[in-house]
């Protein structure tokens, strides 16, 4: 499977997923930080996660993937969302929160 299916085949299996530097527990970069932050506050404390540090295929695909140049971004039930500022953005405009109504956590 190439990367460009690969990331196809996450972003439309898992309801979110968020490509970010490190780990939800361990994040690597202040915006990947902000980014989990901003999900855990819509109270989703778990969700798919692709640390980009860790494949380096998928971190260049992905900004090919979504023709956005930069990491973290997130995927909410395959639909490109955007970046930490956006996700900012939609969080304070309570945008994302209505995004995320009915997804549950993954097992």
């Amino acid at each position: 499977m190439d990367v460009q299916e690969l990331i196809k085949q996450q972003v439309t299996t898992n309801p979110v997923v968020l490509y970010m530097k490190g780990t939800p527990r361990q994040p690597m970069c202040g915006f990947s930080a902000t980014a989990v932050q901003i999900l855990q506050a819509c109270n989703l404390p778990l969700f798919f996660s692709v640390n980009v540090l860790e494949e380096p295929e998928i971190r260049e695909g992905i900004k090919a993937f979504s023709s956005w140049p930069t990491i973290p971004q997130l995927y909410i039930r395959g639909e490109f969302v955007g970046g930490c500022d956006i996700m900012r953005e939609m969080y304070q405009a309570g945008e994302l929160q209505q995004m995320l109504v009915g997804i549950a956590a993954p097992d």
